[in-house]
């Protein structure tokens, strides 16, 4: 559970129904478990206050019976972030607990790692930290020009300069090939955390110019003067997209990702 520094956190778990790639998925079922009670079930072995958000009765339901919580939120959230902020509220009004800094776990991850949590929950042991996320080493060489793989760039402090789907930063006068050996490239992973305050202020943002170029959220933020502190993980974070995704989960085996 969490002992970082008596801080009173709070996993919120965004979750919808309906999916173009995937309907119905966080009731897919894994090896008897479906995925948000996978999810929710690392989650709550790290923080003591976990709810699922959601817009759908039948992930609500679902999740009430086994056990966990669950937040009706609206249908019109564009983000996860726009939902947490939203379900934060209603947690806090139903349960009269407040709460300092919000992880944000992603629905659609049911082999995220406790140590992931864990490391970013600690960022906040720091005063000024705002905002928290993943970086991960790239260790592939056709992942640093992949555009589905964010890529991040940071600051001597481990602050985020820039995310970019391009592959940043660039290796001039070297081949592509090699650009691998010459620099630590980091991925994004995108599990974020947010002092409670910082978080609702950061919904009431305008979409950035940048943001809209790269169709990546985390852009309006720093573009509008936020700092997102990192931590670095040596685990892979795989997000199960499409039925195809868990089909080979399955194949392959659950133990290999657990």
């Amino acid at each position: 559970m969490d002992n970082s520094n008596q801080k009173k956190i709070i996993g919120i778990i965004p979750s919808r129904y309906a999916s173009s790639r995937f309907p119905g998925k966080p009731l897919a079922d894994i090896a008897g478990k479906s995925m948000i009670q996978r999810v929710y079930e690392t989650a709550a072995s790290v923080f003591d206050d976990v709810w699922v958000a959601t817009d759908d009765q039948r992930i609500f339901d679902a999740v009430e019976a086994f056990g966990g919580k669950a937040v009706m939120t609206s249908e019109e959230h564009r983000s996860g972030t726009d939902r947490c902020s939203e379900a934060v509220k209603n947690v806090s009004e139903s349960t009269g607990k407040s709460f300092d800094v919000v992880v944000n776990i992603q629905g659609d991850e049911p082999f995220i790692k406790p140590s992931q949590l864990n490391k970013v929950a600690a960022l906040f042991d720091e005063e000024e930290t705002q905002i928290g996320t993943l970086v991960q080493p790239i260790t592939k060489s056709e992942d640093i020009f992949n555009p589905n793989i964010p890529k991040v760039v940071l600051a001597e402090n481990g602050d985020a300069i820039y995310f970019s789907r391009s592959p940043i930063p660039f290796a001039r006068n070297i081949e592509q090939e090699k650009w691998i050996n010459h620099h630590t490239f980091f991925g994004h992973i995108g599990l974020y955390a947010y002092r409670t305050e910082v978080l609702h202020e950061l919904t009431g943002l305008r979409e950035g110019r940048l943001e809209k170029m790269e169709s990546l959220e985390q852009l309006r933020w720093l573009e509008h003067s936020y700092r997102i502190r990192t931590q670095e993980t040596n685990y892979d974070s795989f997000g199960i997209d499409t039925p195809e995704d868990l089909e080979k989960v399955l194949a392959e085996g659950i133990e290999k990702y657990l």
